[in-house]
């Protein structure tokens, strides 16, 4: 994360914005006031929010540990290469 001051974004507003969107660059915005904000690209800010939503999902987040027991024990249901050709598109 990069940190800059509130004088030094607004200069740099066009340049900063094209490395948040391009970049995937955070930049947290310092104060004098001491109140700091942060700029984040959309994109990104959708992945954090639907990260949140997971990981808040109790019954999710327990499926997902069972799928992943599953998983370790070599336990699941194996796809053949022509299901997985199928679904990736090759």
């Amino acid at each position: 994360m990069e940190v800059m001051t509130y004088s030094s974004f607004r200069e740099k507003l066009a340049t900063v914005l094209d490395s948040v969107s391009n970049d995937s660059l955070v930049v947290k915005i310092t104060r004098q006031n001491g109140k700091a904000a942060v700029v984040m690209s959309l994109e990104d800010w959708k992945r954090d929010q639907e990260t949140l939503y997971v990981l808040q999902n109790k019954p999710l987040m327990r499926q997902i540990a069972e799928s992943f027991q599953t998983h370790q024990a070599g336990a699941g249901h194996v796809v053949s290469q022509d299901v997985l050709d199928e679904i990736i598109g090759v």
